[in-house]
């Protein structure tokens, strides 16, 4: 993969924390922060939005985003037309939502995941490639 890959970041007050260490984990990528930039009190959508309509915009090819559950931060990234944001808890739901989904922005659900998880999933949905074939069938009827 390569290190001139782009990729957005975002997330709330719970998953400030984890967005820090997933940054500096990426520095050998061209990551943007969107905050949040502090752990005080936010509110997720105003980070979540910000992430997808960068992605959706094709400015960049992937997003991360980071909250407490990860369930308030991915509805509102899966507002924006062509966002398919997605929770991810294992390794493996990170490998199969790139495979079969397409996925291009995954979700981290902090207060659920360690630390190295979190990077391990980062590491596998960015090395991961689309599958298509019937997959793309399917992901294409994602839309209204």
């Amino acid at each position: 993969m390569s290190t001139q890959l782009k990729i957005a970041i975002g997330a709330d007050h719970a998953g400030f924390a984890y967005k820090e260490l997933l940054r500096d984990f990426l520095k050998d990528f061209q990551v943007q922060d969107f905050g949040a930039y502090s752990p005080g009190s936010v509110d997720y959508p105003d980070f979540a939005h910000p992430v997808a309509s960068a992605v959706e915009n094709g400015e960049f090819p992937f997003g991360i985003l980071i909250c407490g559950s990860a369930n308030g931060i991915a509805i509102a990234a899966n507002k924006h037309q062509g966002i398919r944001a997605a929770i991810c808890w294992e390794n493996e739901i990170a490998s199969l939502v790139r495979q079969h989904n397409d996925a291009n922005i995954i979700c981290i659900p902090a207060r659920f995941v360690s630390e190295e998880l979190a990077k391990e999933m980062v590491m596998t949905f960015l090395n991961t490639a689309f599958e298509g074939g019937r997959h793309a069938e399917r992901v294409a009827k994602i839309s209204c």
